[in-house]
């Protein structure tokens, strides 16, 4: 591709650099270097300055032909920027030739969520306690599944925070923006069902937590974690079985059911649309799922 052989002694400047005056781990050096190496056999005998834009794209392309993902791919492109901003900076190269180059787009992951199917069953089979904790524990996963509401906005519940005679939860989100979110006639009972027993603890009347520990006055996002993993697991096999798959379980069933996405948005607490249509993805996906399964000649190749 080029006459002139690469100077391989500017990438060791580069580290030389890295390591005195920028202060790098050695652990980010080492991931740098190979890197860079690998760059200069690609464009096996350029001299730096000979280097173009369009060598560097073939490089992008090559290694996702290789099967890298685009995290990794950008990573790799972002050492060889650095290493370019040096030269430049050096004097050696007259312009970047990564300037103009962009990585490819990260892939979008679907949101983890549990099917409405194994939520009934949560609700429906397991038996839970008929005590303080057993009400508590069931209350929290109905009021995740039942609103969508965030972790740290569950735990910041007090008693005051429910409205029975509207039917609504005022939530304290994010940047303290306040969103009232309606309930229905099973997450009402399950209020009923708890806050007796709440009444009854000997913290109680310490604080206005609607949820309390076992040993604190208000319950801990570890704990709320613990409850809903050990829950889950009961009715799912999936690895994550976390509050914020609850969140993504409400909104997709949402979605599922005919649920306008700006009344998701809005239930949701997301200030913008594009956030809530990563769900619509998701919903997607399920559809393709339930067609290729029961179309009669819908094989895929």
């Amino acid at each position: 591709m080029f006459s002139s052989p690469t100077d391989s002694s500017q990438i060791e400047r580069f580290v030389t650099y890295l390591r005195a005056e920028r202060h790098y781990s050695e652990q980010t050096i080492e991931v740098y270097a190979p890197v860079l190496n690998g760059f200069a056999d690609f464009v096996s005998g350029a001299d730096w300055t000979e280097v173009r834009s369009e060598d560097v794209r073939e490089w992008v392309a090559v290694q996702m032909e290789k099967g890298m993902s685009p995290a990794t791919v950008n990573k790799n492109l972002s050492a060889v920027r650095s290493f370019f901003r040096f030269l430049l900076m050096s004097g050696v190269v007259k312009s970047d030739p990564t300037r103009l180059v962009r990585g490819p787009k990260k892939e979008k992951n679907l949101p983890y969520f549990v099917r409405e199917k194994e939520m009934d069953n949560l609700f429906d089979r397991v038996e839970f306690p008929d005590d303080f904790t057993g009400k508590r524990d069931r209350l929290i996963l109905l009021i995740f599944y039942s609103t969508g509401i965030r972790l740290s906005e569950l735990v910041g519940l007090d008693i005051a925070s429910i409205d029975f005679y509207t039917s609504t939860i005022k939530v304290l989100g994010k940047r303290n923006k306040e969103r009232i979110i309606p309930f229905g006639t099973e997450l009402k009972e399950a209020f009923e069902e708890y806050l007796p027993l709440r009444a009854q603890q000997p913290h109680a009347d310490e604080t206005p937590a609607l949820f309390l520990g076992e040993k604190v006055p208000r319950i801990t996002k570890l704990k709320v974690g613990q409850i809903v993993n050990h829950c889950l697991s009961q009715v799912t096999t999936q690895k994550k079985r976390s509050p914020h798959v609850l969140r993504h379980s409400f909104a997709t069933a949402m979605l599922n059911n005919g649920a306008e996405i700006e009344v998701v948005k809005q239930l949701l607490g997301h200030e913008s649309i594009a956030t809530t249509e990563i769900y619509t993805h998701t919903t997607f996906e399920e559809l393709k799922k339930a067609y290729m399964k029961a179309h009669p000649r819908a094989e895929e190749d």
